[in-house]
């Protein structure tokens, strides 16, 4: 494990816990959680940023990391904004605010604001390994790795694009979006950021003892496919047939052209 990353990392967890605490805030004020969604992508560059500001010797590729960190999460973070402004809370926090009961503001506290702190420590590890080190990535890490973020980029935005075409469109109302690239998978939109953080995975891997940034995008796999992503989604639409139907002919993640049925 890369020693500059290990000696930076206690000065970003405390940055990343002070964030998220200036989220939860934020949440009492507005009398909503899912403000944690907006938190979660500005949340890595202000952690990357934590990690470059402590380089003695802030490097080229560790600056290009900071800006694809920042325009990944600069963008997700908007477009989650403005799919969620004047809308009431996201179904999932409005549930738990139901559920938790007077235990609703501790576990919110712990359970959606500092567990996404943590995740976002570890899902960010490929990034932190490169601000932290002294070293240049290698130059063909850097390029493969850059272009394998890029594509992961453009895809999640033309499918988060398509789908708020979609939506804004009042005769698509109650209808599914099933074309465009939601046409050769289900979840795009997930598809892209998946990739992106693969990408950035290859790049960790040009510096020295940088395997160990394969956790971050081994991770936020991990979550979106089995945990908080495509199954929370999937569960919303299972007694729904139309979406049965789409299910049946079209990939879950990765991109294929649809099936017969």
């Amino acid at each position: 494990m890369p020693a500059e990353y290990i000696i930076a990392l206690p000065v970003i967890t405390l940055v990343v816990w002070l964030y998220m605490t200036g989220w939860f805030v934020v949440a009492l004020l507005k009398n909503r959680n899912d403000v944690a969604d907006i938190a979660w992508g500005l949340g890595f560059f202000v952690a990357t940023f934590a990690g470059l500001a402590q380089s003695f010797n802030p490097t080229r590729s560790g600056l290009l990391v900071l800006m694809m960190v920042l325009v990944w999460g600069s963008r997700l973070s908007l477009h989650i904004y403005r799919r969620n402004h004047s809308k009431p809370e996201d179904y999932r926090y409005a549930q738990w605010r139901h559920d938790w009961g007077k235990w609703f503001y501790i576990r919110s506290y712990f359970q959606v604001f500092m567990l996404q702190g943590v995740l976002l420590l570890f899902v960010a590890t490929p990034a932190l390994v490169v601000v932290t080190s002294s070293s240049e990535v290698m130059e063909w890490f850097l390029i493969i790795g850059f272009l394998i973020w890029l594509f992961g980029f453009v895809f999640e935005s033309v499918a988060d694009r398509q789908l708020r075409n979609f939506v804004s469109d009042h005769h698509n109302r109650g209808k599914l979006m099933t074309r465009g690239l939601w046409s050769y998978s289900r979840h795009p939109n997930y598809f892209g950021e998946i990739t992106q953080w693969w990408g950035l995975g290859v790049v960790s891997l040009g510096v020295a003892n940088g395997a160990i940034g394969l956790l971050g995008p081994a991770l936020i796999t991990y979550l979106i496919v089995k945990v908080s992503g495509i199954p929370l989604l999937e569960e919303k639409y299972k007694h729904n047939t139309d979406y049965q139907a789409y299910k049946r002919r079209t990939s879950s993640l990765i991109p294929l052209p649809p099936r017969r049925t």
